[in-house]
């Protein structure tokens, strides 16, 4: 069975939300973020990025990290590129031509969106958004987002997912990363298409699953 490490509030939000598409059977293990606690090496500390348990199945001390049925995998997004081929159906590559798109496009959002992307939410989770710290931070972050979010405008012109004419795992990837941007709404004012394929991407079924087990879990 697949074990995926990591709480709904982190990068496994992915992970899970592949789950669900696929709808295959999944164990959560909570594992939180060490910087959320006070001291994450206490005795009576929850299951965190730096308990030792969790060091063995990631000696990085990220999360998610998946184990299936023995095989560990620690990064979010080849997570799920994994599972997808694994399990098949419309969300996996239909051939090689798509493989390659899938995987170019996941790497884009790794490359040319997350760090931008995270930059602002870790404005917002400073409590920093209004200062003019956060202010500056932000809009140095915006500034190259423009043009990625320009790219995938342009892309789905013709179409209303990003590879295959259907929702595959590119498009989950991409969600997930593109979320993070969410509240900079000028920017999905300026780039209407973008706007309309989150939203879809976000009506999903097993989206809102996801979401609902997310907005449990303590802030």
């Amino acid at each position: 069975m697949l074990t995926i490490y990591g709480v709904y509030r982190s990068r496994a939000s992915r992970n899970y939300w592949m789950a669900n598409e696929l709808g295959i059977p999944f164990r959560s293990v909570p594992v939180i973020q060490a910087r959320r606690l006070a001291d994450p090496l206490a005795e009576d500390a929850p299951l965190n990025t730096r308990s030792p348990s969790f060091l063995a199945v990631n000696p990085m001390g990220l999360i998610p990290a998946v184990d299936d049925d023995g095989l560990i995998l620690t990064e979010s997004l080849a997570n799920n590129l994994y599972l997808a081929r694994k399990h098949g159906g419309p969300f996996a590559p239909a051939d090689l031509t798509e493989d390659g798109l899938i995987g170019n496009w996941t790497m884009w959002a790794a490359t040319q969106v997350e760090p931008h992307a995270v930059n602002i939410v870790l404005a917002y989770d400073d409590g920093i958004e209004n200062t003019p710290e956060g202010r500056e931070r932000i809009a140095g972050s915006v500034q190259p987002l423009k043009k990625a979010f320009a790219v995938l405008e342009a892309h789905l012109e013709t179409r209303e997912y990003v590879v295959g004419g259907r929702f595959t795992v590119a498009d989950l990837n991409l969600a997930e990363v593109f979320r993070y941007t969410m509240s900079q709404t000028a920017l999905f004012d300026a780039h209407p298409r973008v706007r309309a394929w989150l939203a879809r991407c976000q009506s999903r079924p097993a989206f809102k699953a996801m979401m609902e087990e997310r907005l449990r879990e303590p802030e």
